[in-house]
Protein backbone atom coordinates (compact mmCIF):
# COMPACT_ATOMS: atom_id res chain seq x y z
CA UNK A 1 0.00 0.00 0.00
CA UNK A 2 1.54 3.41 -0.92
CA UNK A 3 0.40 6.74 -0.44
CA UNK A 4 -1.35 6.70 -4.15
CA UNK A 5 -3.47 4.08 -2.85
CA UNK A 6 -4.76 5.54 -0.08
CA UNK A 7 -5.59 8.49 -1.87
CA UNK A 8 -7.55 6.12 -4.54
CA UNK A 9 -9.56 4.78 -1.33
CA UNK A 10 -10.14 8.49 0.11
CA UNK A 11 -11.59 9.69 -3.51
CA UNK A 12 -13.52 6.37 -4.04
CA UNK A 13 -15.13 6.87 -0.59
CA UNK A 14 -15.51 10.82 -1.19
CA UNK A 15 -16.40 10.27 -4.53
CA UNK A 16 -19.31 7.34 -3.62
CA UNK A 17 -21.04 9.87 -0.96
CA UNK A 18 -21.18 13.20 -3.14
CA UNK A 19 -23.00 10.75 -5.87
CA UNK A 20 -25.35 9.16 -3.30
CA UNK A 21 -26.09 11.64 -1.23
CA UNK A 22 -28.36 13.75 -3.78
CA UNK A 23 -30.09 10.29 -4.57
CA UNK A 24 -30.74 9.37 -0.92
CA UNK A 25 -31.67 12.79 0.99
CA UNK A 26 -34.63 13.69 -1.22
CA UNK A 27 -35.91 9.71 -0.76
CA UNK A 28 -35.75 10.60 2.92
CA UNK A 29 -37.37 13.37 2.77
CA UNK A 30 -40.42 11.54 1.09
CA UNK A 31 -40.27 8.91 3.16
CA UNK A 32 -40.84 12.31 6.31
CA UNK A 33 -37.96 11.18 7.82
CA UNK A 34 -37.39 14.28 9.28
CA UNK A 35 -35.56 15.72 12.06
CA UNK A 36 -37.60 16.62 15.29
CA UNK A 37 -36.08 19.63 17.65
CA UNK A 38 -36.60 19.39 21.83
CA UNK A 39 -38.61 22.02 22.41
CA UNK A 40 -36.11 23.15 25.44
CA UNK A 41 -33.21 22.84 23.19
CA UNK A 42 -31.34 26.08 22.07
CA UNK A 43 -34.67 28.17 20.19
CA UNK A 44 -32.04 28.85 16.98
CA UNK A 45 -32.44 25.16 16.20
CA UNK A 46 -36.00 25.09 16.04
CA UNK A 47 -35.67 26.12 11.96
CA UNK A 48 -34.32 22.83 11.74
CA UNK A 49 -37.50 21.09 12.24
CA UNK A 50 -37.86 18.52 9.42
CA UNK A 51 -34.41 18.31 7.65
CA UNK A 52 -34.09 14.73 6.76
CA UNK A 53 -32.20 12.81 9.35
CA UNK A 54 -30.70 9.03 9.15
CA UNK A 55 -28.21 10.01 6.69
CA UNK A 56 -25.59 7.88 8.39
CA UNK A 57 -26.99 5.30 5.89
CA UNK A 58 -25.64 7.43 3.03
CA UNK A 59 -21.88 7.15 4.46
CA UNK A 60 -21.84 4.04 6.11
CA UNK A 61 -22.87 2.54 1.86
CA UNK A 62 -20.03 4.29 0.65
CA UNK A 63 -17.54 2.70 3.53
CA UNK A 64 -18.71 -0.72 3.10
CA UNK A 65 -18.68 -0.34 -1.04
CA UNK A 66 -15.31 1.30 -0.35
CA UNK A 67 -13.29 -1.30 2.52
CA UNK A 68 -14.71 -4.62 0.63
CA UNK A 69 -12.97 -4.24 -3.00
CA UNK A 70 -9.87 -2.16 -1.97
CA UNK A 71 -9.72 -5.01 1.07
CA UNK A 72 -9.92 -7.98 -1.38
CA UNK A 73 -7.14 -6.21 -3.83
CA UNK A 74 -4.89 -5.54 -0.80
CA UNK A 75 -5.64 -7.94 1.76
CA UNK A 76 -5.86 -10.77 -1.34
CA UNK A 77 -8.95 -11.98 1.10
CA UNK A 78 -12.84 -10.41 0.73
CA UNK A 79 -13.01 -9.96 4.67
CA UNK A 80 -9.59 -10.35 7.04
CA UNK A 81 -10.43 -10.74 10.70
CA UNK A 82 -9.62 -7.15 11.86
CA UNK A 83 -11.54 -5.42 8.84
CA UNK A 84 -14.51 -7.95 9.72
CA UNK A 85 -13.91 -6.44 13.19
CA UNK A 86 -14.09 -2.88 12.48
CA UNK A 87 -17.33 -3.58 10.09
CA UNK A 88 -19.22 -5.50 12.56
CA UNK A 89 -18.97 -3.03 15.11
CA UNK A 90 -19.45 -0.32 12.61
CA UNK A 91 -22.95 -1.45 11.29
CA UNK A 92 -23.88 -2.66 14.17
CA UNK A 93 -24.10 -0.07 15.84
CA UNK A 94 -25.18 1.51 13.22
CA UNK A 95 -27.91 -0.70 13.10
CA UNK A 96 -28.84 0.06 16.75
CA UNK A 97 -29.02 3.78 16.06
CA UNK A 98 -31.14 3.00 12.86
CA UNK A 99 -33.92 1.21 15.22
CA UNK A 100 -33.43 4.58 17.42
CA UNK A 101 -33.80 6.93 14.68
CA UNK A 102 -36.33 5.25 13.31
CA UNK A 103 -38.70 4.62 16.01
CA UNK A 104 -38.23 8.65 16.49
CA UNK A 105 -39.34 9.98 13.20
CA UNK A 106 -41.65 6.95 12.41
CA UNK A 107 -43.58 5.82 15.22
CA UNK A 108 -43.30 9.47 16.69
CA UNK A 109 -41.31 8.94 19.83
CA UNK A 110 -39.08 11.57 20.28
CA UNK A 111 -36.76 9.67 22.79
CA UNK A 112 -36.49 6.73 20.18
CA UNK A 113 -35.19 3.29 22.44
CA UNK A 114 -35.26 3.49 25.99
CA UNK A 115 -32.15 3.82 27.84
CA UNK A 116 -31.92 0.44 29.06
CA UNK A 117 -32.98 -1.22 25.31
CA UNK A 118 -30.09 0.52 23.81
CA UNK A 119 -27.57 -0.15 26.62
CA UNK A 120 -28.73 -4.25 25.88
CA UNK A 121 -28.37 -3.43 22.46
CA UNK A 122 -25.02 -2.24 23.16
CA UNK A 123 -23.96 -4.57 24.95
CA UNK A 124 -24.72 -7.40 22.97
CA UNK A 125 -23.10 -5.43 19.87
CA UNK A 126 -19.43 -5.54 22.36
CA UNK A 127 -20.31 -10.04 23.78
CA UNK A 128 -20.37 -10.83 20.18
CA UNK A 129 -17.10 -8.67 19.88
CA UNK A 130 -15.82 -10.52 22.57
CA UNK A 131 -16.60 -13.83 20.58
CA UNK A 132 -14.98 -12.43 17.58
CA UNK A 133 -11.92 -11.86 19.06
CA UNK A 134 -12.01 -15.16 20.98
CA UNK A 135 -12.49 -17.07 17.85
CA UNK A 136 -9.95 -15.66 15.40
CA UNK A 137 -7.14 -15.35 17.62
CA UNK A 138 -7.79 -18.81 19.63
CA UNK A 139 -5.99 -20.71 16.34
CA UNK A 140 -2.69 -18.12 17.05
CA UNK A 141 -1.80 -18.61 21.42
CA UNK A 142 0.85 -15.98 21.03
CA UNK A 143 -1.37 -13.43 20.64
CA UNK A 144 -3.67 -14.36 23.32
CA UNK A 145 -2.10 -12.23 25.85
CA UNK A 146 -1.37 -10.03 23.48
CA UNK A 147 -5.01 -9.23 22.92
CA UNK A 148 -6.00 -9.38 26.45
CA UNK A 149 -3.71 -6.59 27.70
CA UNK A 150 -3.28 -2.88 27.48
CA UNK A 151 -1.02 -0.57 27.01
CA UNK A 152 0.08 2.86 28.68
CA UNK A 153 -0.14 5.41 26.71
CA UNK A 154 3.47 7.09 26.03
CA UNK A 155 5.29 4.50 27.90
CA UNK A 156 6.05 0.73 27.02
CA UNK A 157 3.93 -0.40 29.88
CA UNK A 158 1.96 -3.39 29.28
CA UNK A 159 -1.25 -4.30 31.90
CA UNK A 160 -2.45 -8.01 31.17
CA UNK A 161 -5.94 -7.94 32.36
CA UNK A 162 -6.82 -11.64 30.83
CA UNK A 163 -10.48 -12.30 31.46
CA UNK A 164 -11.04 -8.61 32.95
CA UNK A 165 -10.17 -7.87 29.27
CA UNK A 166 -14.23 -8.06 28.64
CA UNK A 167 -15.61 -5.47 31.33
CA UNK A 168 -12.97 -2.86 29.72
CA UNK A 169 -14.11 -3.97 26.04
CA UNK A 170 -17.79 -3.42 26.89
CA UNK A 171 -16.71 -0.53 28.52
CA UNK A 172 -15.09 1.38 25.66
CA UNK A 173 -17.51 0.42 23.20
CA UNK A 174 -20.79 1.91 25.22
CA UNK A 175 -18.72 4.80 26.38
CA UNK A 176 -17.56 5.82 22.81
CA UNK A 177 -20.45 5.12 20.93
CA UNK A 178 -22.83 7.09 23.24
CA UNK A 179 -19.64 9.89 23.85
CA UNK A 180 -19.65 10.38 19.67
CA UNK A 181 -23.47 10.11 19.75
CA UNK A 182 -23.56 13.43 22.01
CA UNK A 183 -21.60 15.31 19.96
CA UNK A 184 -23.60 15.06 17.37
CA UNK A 185 -25.96 18.48 17.84
CA UNK A 186 -24.60 20.63 15.61
CA UNK A 187 -24.50 20.91 11.85
CA UNK A 188 -21.57 19.35 10.66
CA UNK A 189 -19.87 19.15 14.56
CA UNK A 190 -19.77 14.93 14.50
CA UNK A 191 -18.15 14.38 10.77
CA UNK A 192 -15.54 16.88 11.05
CA UNK A 193 -14.14 16.25 14.44
CA UNK A 194 -14.68 12.38 13.46
CA UNK A 195 -13.01 13.05 10.81
CA UNK A 196 -9.75 14.54 12.70
CA UNK A 197 -9.75 11.02 15.23
CA UNK A 198 -10.05 8.62 12.04
CA UNK A 199 -7.04 10.29 10.83
CA UNK A 200 -4.92 9.71 13.67
CA UNK A 201 -6.07 5.83 13.71
CA UNK A 202 -5.14 5.73 9.79
CA UNK A 203 -1.42 7.21 10.78
CA UNK A 204 -1.49 5.10 13.88
CA UNK A 205 -2.09 1.86 11.59
CA UNK A 206 -0.13 3.24 8.87
CA UNK A 207 2.89 2.74 11.44
CA UNK A 208 1.92 -0.33 12.89
CA UNK A 209 1.75 -1.56 9.03
CA UNK A 210 -1.92 -2.73 9.88
CA UNK A 211 -3.37 -2.40 6.30
CA UNK A 212 -6.88 -3.07 7.96
CA UNK A 213 -6.65 -0.30 9.93
CA UNK A 214 -5.29 2.33 7.26
CA UNK A 215 -7.94 1.01 4.56
CA UNK A 216 -10.76 1.08 6.82
CA UNK A 217 -9.93 4.72 8.78
CA UNK A 218 -9.14 6.49 5.16
CA UNK A 219 -12.72 4.96 3.61
CA UNK A 220 -14.16 6.54 6.91
CA UNK A 221 -12.34 9.76 6.75
CA UNK A 222 -13.56 9.95 2.49
CA UNK A 223 -17.01 9.28 3.22
CA UNK A 224 -17.06 11.99 5.92
CA UNK A 225 -15.66 14.60 4.19
CA UNK A 226 -18.13 13.89 0.99
CA UNK A 227 -20.69 13.61 3.66
CA UNK A 228 -19.85 16.95 5.49
CA UNK A 229 -20.79 18.70 1.62
CA UNK A 230 -24.40 18.12 2.53
CA UNK A 231 -24.12 18.20 6.04
CA UNK A 232 -21.88 21.59 7.09
CA UNK A 233 -23.63 24.73 7.97
CA UNK A 234 -26.95 24.82 7.03
CA UNK A 235 -27.13 21.25 6.39
CA UNK A 236 -29.25 19.51 4.35
CA UNK A 237 -29.53 16.15 5.97
CA UNK A 238 -28.21 14.95 9.48
CA UNK A 239 -26.89 12.04 9.98
CA UNK A 240 -29.23 10.84 13.08
CA UNK A 241 -28.04 8.19 15.91
CA UNK A 242 -27.37 6.04 12.69
CA UNK A 243 -24.00 7.46 11.80
CA UNK A 244 -23.16 8.68 15.39
CA UNK A 245 -23.08 5.39 17.12
CA UNK A 246 -21.66 3.88 13.72
CA UNK A 247 -18.97 6.22 14.51
CA UNK A 248 -18.43 6.05 17.98
CA UNK A 249 -18.90 2.13 17.50
CA UNK A 250 -16.01 1.82 14.88
CA UNK A 251 -13.26 4.22 16.69
CA UNK A 252 -14.24 2.09 19.89
CA UNK A 253 -13.08 -1.27 17.64
CA UNK A 254 -10.23 0.76 16.18
CA UNK A 255 -8.97 1.19 19.27
CA UNK A 256 -9.06 -2.23 20.24
CA UNK A 257 -7.01 -3.71 16.68
CA UNK A 258 -4.42 -1.23 17.61
CA UNK A 259 -3.84 -1.57 21.44
CA UNK A 260 -4.83 1.87 22.22
CA UNK A 261 -7.78 1.22 24.03
CA UNK A 262 -6.04 3.88 26.76
CA UNK A 263 -5.51 6.09 24.31
CA UNK A 264 -8.82 6.86 22.95
CA UNK A 265 -9.67 9.25 25.50
CA UNK A 266 -6.99 11.15 24.50
CA UNK A 267 -7.74 10.91 20.75
CA UNK A 268 -11.09 11.67 21.57
CA UNK A 269 -11.11 14.23 24.33
CA UNK A 270 -13.74 16.67 23.17
CA UNK A 271 -16.04 13.14 22.87
CA UNK A 272 -15.12 12.80 26.30
CA UNK A 273 -15.63 16.47 27.34
CA UNK A 274 -19.39 16.01 25.36
CA UNK A 275 -19.81 13.22 27.44
CA UNK A 276 -18.76 14.70 31.09
CA UNK A 277 -20.61 18.20 30.93
CA UNK A 278 -23.53 15.63 30.61
CA UNK A 279 -23.04 13.46 33.23
CA UNK A 280 -21.49 16.44 35.59
CA UNK A 281 -24.40 18.63 35.03
CA UNK A 282 -26.85 15.47 35.65
CA UNK A 283 -24.97 14.80 39.01
CA UNK A 284 -25.36 18.47 40.05
CA UNK A 285 -28.86 19.26 39.64
CA UNK A 286 -30.02 15.83 41.32
CA UNK A 287 -27.31 17.10 44.20
CA UNK A 288 -27.53 20.29 44.06
CA UNK A 289 -30.21 21.16 42.23
CA UNK A 290 -27.97 23.89 40.24
CA UNK A 291 -26.64 23.50 36.68
CA UNK A 292 -22.82 23.91 35.91
CA UNK A 293 -23.41 24.78 32.48
CA UNK A 294 -26.41 26.76 30.77
CA UNK A 295 -26.78 23.40 28.91
CA UNK A 296 -26.00 20.09 28.01
CA UNK A 297 -24.13 18.45 26.10
CA UNK A 298 -20.77 21.18 26.23
CA UNK A 299 -21.77 22.44 22.35
CA UNK A 300 -24.87 24.25 23.38
CA UNK A 301 -23.48 25.87 26.53
CA UNK A 302 -21.50 27.82 23.87
CA UNK A 303 -24.17 28.32 22.04
CA UNK A 304 -26.42 30.10 24.78
CA UNK A 305 -23.21 32.09 25.33
CA UNK A 306 -23.53 33.89 22.32
CA UNK A 307 -21.11 31.71 20.19
CA UNK A 308 -22.50 31.64 16.53
CA UNK A 309 -23.47 27.95 15.63
CA UNK A 310 -20.14 28.17 12.98
CA UNK A 311 -18.33 29.36 15.66
CA UNK A 312 -18.71 26.37 18.00
CA UNK A 313 -18.00 24.05 15.35
CA UNK A 314 -14.88 25.46 14.10
CA UNK A 315 -13.50 25.46 17.28
CA UNK A 316 -14.66 22.05 18.19
CA UNK A 317 -12.85 20.57 14.76
CA UNK A 318 -9.68 22.62 16.13
CA UNK A 319 -9.52 20.53 19.39
CA UNK A 320 -10.12 17.90 17.70
CA UNK A 321 -7.21 17.92 15.56
CA UNK A 322 -5.26 19.24 18.19
CA UNK A 323 -5.97 15.86 20.45
CA UNK A 324 -5.95 13.40 17.33
CA UNK A 325 -2.08 15.14 16.77
CA UNK A 326 -1.51 14.18 21.07
CA UNK A 327 -2.37 11.20 20.18
CA UNK A 328 -0.06 10.10 17.50
CA UNK A 329 2.58 12.24 18.88
CA UNK A 330 2.10 9.67 22.38
CA UNK A 331 1.86 6.53 20.13
CA UNK A 332 4.32 7.05 17.39
CA UNK A 333 6.99 9.10 18.72
CA UNK A 334 7.14 9.09 22.59
CA UNK A 335 7.13 4.82 23.06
Amino acid sequence: MNRLSLIKVLLVAFGMTIVLSPMVIPILRRLKFGQSIREEGPQGHLKKAGTPTMGGVIFLTSIVLTVIPFGQHWLKRLVNADVFFLIFATLGYGILGFLDDYIKVVMKRNLGLTARQKLLGQLFIGLVLFWVLLEVRVFHPNTIGYIFSVGIPGTDWIIHLNWLYLPLLLFIMIATSNAVNLTDGLDGLLAGTAVAAYTAYAVIGWVQSNLSVVLFSVAVIGALLGFLVFNAHPAKVFMGDTGSLALGGGLAALSVITKTELLLPIIGAVFVAEALSVILQVISFKWRGRRIFRMSPLHHHFELCGWSEWKVVVVFWMAGWLFAVVGVYLEVFVR
